[in-house]
């Protein structure tokens, strides 16, 4: 066993002649263990945040969607679109047409976007988890076409879930000019009729946007053909998304972007990423100030045992053992405190997970009751390294220093 470590560990657990060492050592360990167990509980709120807005869109969002690089609608029979929807790795693909439009119900006007898609959208995404309501997922049959609205939507324009009249659809027309003598005869006109359920996914700009119909009546609305604005994939359970996005990304070339869920909501998550790293600097720089302690101890370990370094001289110990001993010491301090902070951080996340200890409060007005908390191991690993690094650091210097001082 290394000598300097084995003299550092005997130093730490063995009785000092002034019992405010030991007692500032205690503190020095409890101080690196709560900023630990900070860290390791806010990292993992943000995580459960995180989790819980994804598990969100995952209802409404495609795990691949295929759009344009430049413009806004591109041709869905294109080769290379064709090709993508026959590999074996797609489970289910649809084309998809968004526009914005204007509504109308009764006297209540307001701006939307319709989102035409296929009849098996209902197999692309989990869209019967978040339908609310004694009907069910319809988009058209022989006779008229139906829209399923957003919750907010619903209110804004006052329909209602199940509403008898039809909500009256505008679009201005893409050829021609406006005739400012009746402006009416600018925009395409057409109806849809209530399904008797509407949506929920708990997002703004889904829920008082989005009114889902089908992709034959937007495409009709809009004069276009065999143009889309998106296509959206679902995967066999047992591909992977990574490698088959970087797959057609090859096919599709420079003119097509390809993205997977969370690039679809990438300013959501860029918004959430950054918080995380604001608490994550607070807290390193509050870590760094419970070092601080960590060097108090070693300052008073130092004085306490001034004569057995004096022993240990004489033995033969030269000044650079000496310093390792300390450093040793420190370390062994910092140590002990992060994984200490670690184990009490993670039964603090397991507690809170299983039983919700701390609730967000405010009634039934959050998505969930209580904080979400969600533990990833890349967090626990950056948590360890970065308590040790700053640990290490902050004692270097004032060991080597206290040493030539005191010593």
């Amino acid at each position: 066993m290394n000598l300097a470590f084995y003299i550092a560990r005997r130093y730490l657990f063995s009785q000092k002649k002034h019992n405010a060492v030991n007692v500032i050592s205690t503190i020095s360990v409890c101080g690196v263990a709560l900023a630990t167990l900070a860290l390791v509980c806010t990292l993992s709120v943000f995580n459960g945040f995180q989790d819980m807005v994804a598990s969100l869109f995952t209802a409404f969002d495609p795990e691949l969607k295929i759009t344009i690089r430049e413009g806004k609608v591109f041709d869905g029979q294109d080769n290379r679109i064709l090709t993508i929807r026959t590999l074996p790795e797609v489970a289910v693909s649809t084309e998809v047409l968004e526009e914005n439009a204007m509504v109308q119900y009764k006297e209540r006007q307001t701006m939307v976007t319709l989102k035409g898609v296929e009849d098996n959208f209902e197999e692309l995404t989990a869209i019967d988890s978040i339908l609310y309501g004694a009907g069910r997922f319809i988009l058209s049959d022989p006779i008229v076409n139906y829209g399923v609205m957003g919750v907010e939507l619903v209110s804004t324009l006052g329909t209602g879930i199940q509403f008898v009249d039809p909500l009256t659809v505008y679009v201005p027309r893409r050829e021609g000019r406006v005739n400012l003598s009746n402006p009416s005869t600018s925009f395409n006109t057409d109806y849809l009729y209530s399904p008797g359920t509407v949506f929920a996914v708990n997002q703004q700009k889904y829920d008082s946007q989005h009114i889902l119909t089908s992709l034959a009546f937007v495409r009709q609305l809009l004069d276009y053909e065999t143009e889309v604005s998106a296509i959206e994939l679902k995967l066999h359970p047992s591909s992977n998304i990574a490698s088959f996005k970087s797959k057609i990304e090859k096919i599709l070339g420079d003119d097509y972007v390809v993205q997977n869920r969370y690039e679809q909501q990438a300013d959501v998550f860029r918004i959430m990423e950054i918080e995380k790293l604001i608490s994550y600097i607070f807290l390193t720089f509050i870590l760094a100030v419970a070092c601080f302690n960590v060097i108090g101890s070693l300052s008073m370990l130092i004085l306490d045992k001034k004569e057995d370094v004096m022993t240990l001289r004489k033995l033969g110990a030269n000044n650079r053992l000496i310093s390792q001993i300390f450093l040793f010491e420190g370390r062994l301090i910092t140590f002990i405190g992060a994984v200490i902070g670690l184990g009490v951080g993670l039964l603090l996340c397991t507690i809170q997970q299983c039983f919700g200890v701390i609730s967000l409060g405010g009634g039934n007005s959050f998505i969930v009751d209580a904080y979400p908390v969600s533990v990833h191991w890349q967090d626990l690993v950056l948590i360890l390294a970065t308590v040790l690094i700053v640990g290490f650091l902050s004692v270097w210097y004032p060991v080597r220093y206290l040493v030539k001082r005191i010593l």
